[in-house]
């Protein structure tokens, strides 16, 4: 039997905007109002969001950030800071007690991730999960060496020939799971790492050439360039074949609207949330 979740493609908005909709959506969810939801998006400007937990002093060149006209944003997830300008993102909004959900956060996070692993076979792509195998490489997931979500892959993360193609982060709220990523279509190294602080040249010469290692794009891979609105049908559909659900478009009313705005105007847009640690 095939359940029937609800799709929503929200086009380009800007950072606090998509952040709001994410947290909205997991709100309406939880409450019972919607059913589960998969939503993509885009940013508009580009975006630099950081991790819930990230440390913007430590981490952050904020001056670099707004001379390159970007939007800033933290996330309502972990993870470490994305870059966001030419990607697909997805966010995934389901129960925790949902029909063969894994209860732990890992798994939890591989069944979801099967529909971005999908997507990327539905390109023609040989995507596969990062599975580390070694203690080294496990202890490494739990200490990232820089504030760059590319710079390593996580668990169950997608990698073509072993580079990072697409970063996930998750958060668990009231019995509610919200996953987003973003799957590269296309990077710029260069203004990524201009985004970051470094205590030294030659550690951010390390960052940049990690970077270049264990990421990559997918117009990297293609034989053919592609384009972001390109690859939103192949990864659609392979969210209703990993999922066995059917996407049915949905669209805010126009007080679900305002409600997402005044939520990105009081938090997503506020330094109090933003520059908080």
């Amino acid at each position: 039997m095939t359940n029937e979740w609800f799709f929503i493609d929200s086009g380009k908005q800007d950072a606090a905007y998509n952040m709001a909709l994410d947290e909205a959506l997991l709100e309406w969810h939880a409450e019972g109002l919607l059913p589960p939801i998969i939503r993509f998006y885009q940013w508009e400007p580009a975006a630099l969001s950081i991790g819930y937990f990230q440390r913007v002093d430590r981490d952050i060149h904020l001056p670099a950030v707004k001379e390159m006209g970007l939007g800033f944003v933290r996330r309502p997830t972990g993870g470490r800071a994305v870059l966001h300008e030419h990607e697909l993102t997805y966010s995934v909004i389901v129960s925790e007690d949902y029909p063969d959900m894994p209860k732990t956060v890992t798994e939890a996070y591989r069944v979801i991730s099967e529909g971005i692993l999908q997507g990327f076979r539905n390109l023609g792509m040989q995507a596969e999960f990062s599975i580390p195998e070694t203690s080294s490489q496990k202890s490494a997931l739990n200490q990232p060496k820089s504030a760059v979500c590319f710079d390593a892959p996580s668990w169950y993360e997608l990698v073509v020939e072993g580079k990072k193609v697409a970063g996930s982060a998750q958060t668990r709220q009231r019995g509610v799971i919200l996953q987003h990523g973003a799957i590269l279509v296309d990077l710029d190294e260069e203004k990524y790492i201009n985004c970051f602080s470094y205590t030294s040249k030659d550690h951010r010469e390390k960052v940049q050439k990690s970077l270049r290692q264990k990421a990559v794009s997918i117009n990297k891979l293609l034989p053919y360039p592609t384009s972001v609105d390109a690859c939103v049908p192949a990864f659609k559909k392979g969210f209703e074949m990993a999922l066995n659900v059917h996407l049915t478009s949905f669209s805010l009313n126009s007080e679900q609207q305002d409600y997402v705005e005044k939520l990105a105007a009081s938090r997503y847009r506020s330094d109090e949330w933003n520059l908080r640690k």
